[in-house]
């Protein structure tokens, strides 16, 4: 059984997991992810996986949808629909969601992609960049995501524009 569980406490099984699952250019330092934990714009989810930690979701209640700004399962906890049990919770909480991917470069980013696309989420096919979360390292090229938006919402510049205001102070 996948629990989605709201937390404001980060364990160090969180931050070991977040530094394994995402290269360094894909995550904000620690100290900035912690304080925007407490400071409540960060939501912080535990996912368990039969009573025991399984992975975690940090995500930002944005005005008009949610962004998924990085999840990750535990490679021990992986498989059996773990992920997709996860974001059919989170789908039914949020209703509204975007996330960022690679672009389909490598076969991971593909399987990624895939795996979202299974789920009902449409690529926008804008260029989108990520802002850097460091001064020493350029913009990242991602794509963006969507499921659930109404059309109105679902605007690119819309959306582009509210994560760099929001979520990368740009």
């Amino acid at each position: 059984m996948i629990e989605l569980i709201p937390t404001t406490t980060v364990e160090e099984a969180v931050k070991a997991l977040y530094e394994d699952a995402f290269p360094l250019q894909e995550r904000r330092p620690w100290d900035q992810q912690l304080a925007l934990v407490a400071s409540g714009k960060l939501k912080l989810l535990r996912i368990n996986r039969e009573d025991a930690f399984a992975g975690f979701i940090f995500y930002w209640q944005l005005p008009t949808f949610s962004f998924i700004e990085h999840f990750a399962i535990h490679p021990d906890k992986r498989g059996g629909g773990a992920g997709t049990a996860v974001m059919q919770v989170m789908e039914a909480r949020l209703k509204q969601i975007v996330l960022e991917v690679e672009p389909p470069a490598t076969e991971q980013a593909i399987r990624r992609i895939k795996f979202y696309e299974r789920l009902g989420y449409h690529t926008f096919p804008e260029p989108y960049q990520q802002p850097s979360y460091y001064p020493e390292f350029p913009p990242l090229d991602l794509r963006l995501m969507q499921k659930g938006l109404d059309p109105a919402a679902a605007r690119f510049t819309n959306i582009r524009d509210q994560l760099y205001k929001y979520v990368y102070n740009k």
